[in-house]
């Protein structure tokens, strides 16, 4: 299993066009093939951050992700709203066990 963890720091407000755009690209990647997880979250000690969390089946799974149309958009709409920063890493990882 892929997994890609981080933060992106917007350094500014989260406006509707770019709740707009996150929304699409969720759901579109959540229907996606391979996708098992998906979601982007606000951090509750600093609003201009987000969290994002992903899982994917496989590399190739990921992969296509990256060359879907709804990616192509995210891409160009951060482009042009660019974030402060962001700190996003990949792991290759196994399914991990329940926390009790």
């Amino acid at each position: 299993m892929i997994q890609i963890n981080g933060t992106i720091r917007l350094g500014r407000s989260i406006d509707a066009a770019t709740r707009k755009a996150i929304v699409e690209m969720v759901r579109a990647s959540r229907a996606e093939e391979g996708c098992i997880d998906y979601a982007f979250a606000n951090d509750l000690a600093d609003p201009d951050t987000l969290i994002l969390f992903e899982r994917w089946r496989d590399q190739a799974a990921l992969d296509a992700h990256g060359k879907s149309d709804h990616m192509a958009a995210f891409q160009e709409f951060m482009g042009a709203n660019p974030p402060e920063a962001s700190d996003l890493r990949i792991y290759d990882t196994d399914e991990g066990q329940p926390l009790r």
